[in-house]
């Protein structure tokens, strides 16, 4: 029996996969640039070729079916490998870009600094930096590589822990000597606030009485430490020079908490480019010397 007769639509089947990793066929729609009534259409053709639904819809949000999860588990290997072997057979232009998803603030206090000496050594190599919250795509080459802070427990990549983190409570000085009692705490946006979490459990403190301020990036939440505007998590690989010029000042007389969490190397799973290796390995270089 010739292949083609069991393959689904192709294209149905890159919607179904896109809607199954976001669980969300908004961000699907965004990530394909479709919009959501063509994306939902392809869907409901794969699921009219299998002859059963692929989701659960509901008001607010979608999930799967146990036939959809057991689907998506076992196309997804088969498409990395398709993407992989189609990446291996393009031709190389004479310059590679090479697209890093990380946090603004890591490539403003911490990487921007040193991205010469790979510039320098790899001339050929030209380096985007792609800044965002979230945590950019590798499996689907949505980045090459990305750089990441947190404790390594995200799915489907491998993962490599560059350098570990020394994190304290910081603030201005004029703040500390005036306004330190029930002062707001300054955090970035995330969906998991880790730094405070682990901090006040080490310490066993009870941050209760402070009120948060959510602001987009740290590099905001530095700057409105500096300017006295609360207490922030200090994370001393991209603070050092605020550190030293006392601009910043360890809020609390606890010493500073080595904890769990780091900075992380994110490649996709298996073998990767020759871009993808060389600044890997320069970037896990240029960390142990720091």
């Amino acid at each position: 029996m010739a292949l083609h007769n069991d393959l689904p639509p192709l294209l149905a089947l890159r919607a179904f996969e896109a809607v199954a990793r976001h669980l969300s066929f908004i961000k699907a729609a965004n990530e394909l640039s479709v919009t959501q009534s063509a994306l939902s259409h392809q869907v409901q053709k794969l699921e009219q070729y299998l002859g059963k639904p692929l989701f659960i819809r509901r008001t607010r949000a979608i999930d799967l079916t146990a036939d959809g999860q057991g689907y998506y588990d076992e196309i997804r290997p088969a498409l990395d490998m398709i993407a992989a072997a189609t990446r291996a057979q393009k031709v190389a232009p004479t310059t590679t870009i090479l697209r890093v998803g990380l946090l603004a603030s890591f490539a403003t206090l911490w990487l921007a600094p040193r991205l010469a000496g790979f510039l320098n050594r790899y001339p050929h190599i030209q380096v985007e930096l792609l800044p965002a919250i979230q945590l950019a795509n590798v499996a689907t080459a949505e980045v090459d590589l990305a750089i990441r802070y947190g404790k390594g427990d995200w799915p489907d990549v491998q993962a490599t822990r560059l350098m570990a983190e020394v994190i304290s409570p910081v603030c201005s000085p004029a703040f500390k000597a005036s306004q330190l009692h029930n002062a707001p705490l300054l955090m970035a946006t995330s969906h998991r606030p880790f730094e405070w979490t682990d901090w006040s459990a080490h310490y066993q403190v009870n941050l209760d009485h402070h009120s948060r301020v959510l602001l987009h990036d740290y590099n905001i939440v530095v700057e409105a430490a500096v300017a006295g505007q609360g207490i922030a998590m200090g994370r001393h690989r991209l603070i050092e020079r605020r550190l030293k010029d006392g601009s910043l000042v360890e809020a609390f007389d606890w010493p500073p908490y080595h904890s769990e969490i780091g900075y992380w190397l994110i490649v996709p799973q298996g073998p990767a480019s020759q871009a993808v290796e060389c600044f890997s390995q320069w970037l896990k270089d240029t960390c142990a010397d720091t």
